[in-house]
């Protein structure tokens, strides 16, 4: 597997349905899940793929890390905190399998407008945007 070195991480309210939604709707697979020793309803680290790229996530709860970042929710901000962006090869299929697994599609799949592919923006269970798209920013 290739060693990526920017890696997403989220965090979730509610990391094990999270792990669950990311997994059914979007297609990610556990690399590796972390439950707290005391409370397995706390995720304190886990790492999904999907196709060989990762993102990492966690539960929302009190810490040291927390407070330093002022990590936030999109429901606790009040809003977007990021966009997830995902190269894959069909966005069409891709959106069908996310809303029968119950994902709340914001806008597509639709073409591009003024470059190449086509995409479709996403909600996930928590309220953080993903834009799935067959764009490749790296391709020639």
């Amino acid at each position: 597997m290739p060693r990526h070195t920017l890696i997403p991480c989220l965090r979730y309210k509610n990391g094990p349905a999270a792990i669950d939604f990311l997994c059914s709707a979007f297609g990610f697979e556990r690399h590796a899940v972390f439950s707290d020793e005391t409370d397995p309803n706390i995720i304190v680290h886990a790492q999904l793929l999907l196709d060989g790229n990762m993102i990492m996530l966690g539960s929302e709860r009190p810490s040291n890390t927390a407070d330093i970042y002022n990590w936030k929710t999109p429901e606790a901000a009040g809003g977007v905190t990021m966009c997830v962006c995902a190269v894959i090869d069909d966005p069409d299929a891709h959106a069908a399998r996310a809303k029968s697994a119950g994902a709340r599609i914001i806008r597509g799949p639709y073409d591009n407008q003024g470059y190449p592919g086509r995409a479709y923006d996403v909600w996930d269970s928590e309220g953080n945007v993903w834009n799935f798209g067959s764009y490749d920013p790296f391709a020639s």
